[in-house]
């Protein structure tokens, strides 16, 4: 055989491997934008969950260094947040009716939410403003006021424009935010706002169920003094996408879901990672975060619902933490 026919064969044998390392590479290309194979979080399986890590454009993660300490803040005269619960869709039981328009309006009973986290403020030295009116955050001015802004069960488009670029200028400048069950359901459309939950956003939730919270993070203000488990009654969200580059503070075990975690829109649940609170620095600012607070009872203090104590101090401490009353995400 001569030298030449022998180089044409080795020359046609590579060419047949690379054409069919191509047709490789292609199939799980298409495989893989379609959904049916998923890489997200490091995860070879059938189908995408959590989506991937998008880049807002900002500082983000567990670094202080992404944190503006610009001396933004008073407390020589102690700590207020502002708490702002309008809803522009689905209002949760536990806020109680709408509010009326200005800051601090009268409450009702049914208020839980504004009354307990008041009641909260009072009892650890911090005060409490409260509000649904979205006029009320239109200027930064009046967000540097508070060492932290609390968004609890919000919905939708809770935001006007002038109330987005306020806040975005708030966090920015050093603000803290905290953001409690469906502040997850807020501002959809608005992929800064998604970066400040931690890249996470709610998608849909199963049964509301007792399960487990596993602590796994006791270092945190907010975790240091729970159990390493206890017994929660939640509607567990499932989230799209779910957090990136944040500390997981707990989760929940899913084997303890005796409904099941699937939810309503068929997501299949988080495994064996499923966050349920976290913390982060984001943009200039402090976020601490938590899916949980469904139900009114779990502000209760006569041990009638289990991990209501539990819950007062997760949230407690991530209030403290994110308006720098105590030191945060360590």
């Amino acid at each position: 055989m001569s030298g030449r026919t022998l180089r044409g064969r080795t020359l046609s044998a590579r060419s047949a491997v690379l054409t069919t390392l191509g047709t490789v590479m292609a199939l799980v290309v298409a495989l893989i934008a379609t959904g049916t194979l998923s890489v997200a979080q490091g995860r070879v399986g059938t189908g995408a969950r959590d989506l991937g890590d998008p880049d807002y454009g900002v500082c983000r993660g567990t670094d202080p260094g992404c944190y503006h300490d610009w001396d933004n803040f008073d407390t020589s005269k102690g700590y207020r947040v502002l708490l702002y619960t309008r809803t522009a869709g689905p209002r949760h039981a536990n806020l109680g009716p709408a509010l009326a328009p200005g800051m601090n309006p009268p409450l009702t009973d049914a208020n839980v939410v504004q009354n307990a986290i008041r009641t909260m403020g009072a009892a650890n030295g911090f005060q409490v403003d409260y509000t649904e009116d979205v006029a009320q955050l239109a200027s930064p001015a009046t967000l540097f006021k508070y060492n932290a802004v609390i968004f609890f069960s919000t919905s939708r488009d809770a935001l006007d424009d002038a109330a987005q670029t306020s806040l975005r200028q708030y966090i920015r400048g050093g603000g803290g935010f905290v953001g409690i069950h469906n502040a997850f359901g807020t501002e959809y459309n608005w992929p800064w706002y998604e970066g400040l939950l931690g890249n996470a956003n709610f998608y849909d939730h199963g049964a509301a169920q007792s399960g487990t919270v596993k602590t796994v993070d006791r270092k945190d203000v907010s975790t240091k003094s729970l159990p390493g488990s206890w017994n929660f009654t939640d509607e567990w969200y499932n989230l799209v996408p779910a957090p990136t580059r944040v500390r997981v503070l707990a989760k929940v075990d899913e084997s303890t879901l005796a409904r099941g975690v699937t939810g309503n829109y068929n997501h299949p649940g988080h495994g064996d990672n499923h966050p349920v609170a976290w913390c982060q620095y984001y943009d200039g600012g402090r976020s601490w975060v938590t899916t949980l607070g469904h139900d009114a009872k779990a502000f209760t203090t006569d041990g009638s619902f289990a991990g209501a104590a539990e819950y007062q101090q997760l949230i407690l401490g991530g209030i403290e933490s994110a308006m720098g009353k105590a030191p945060f995400c360590r």
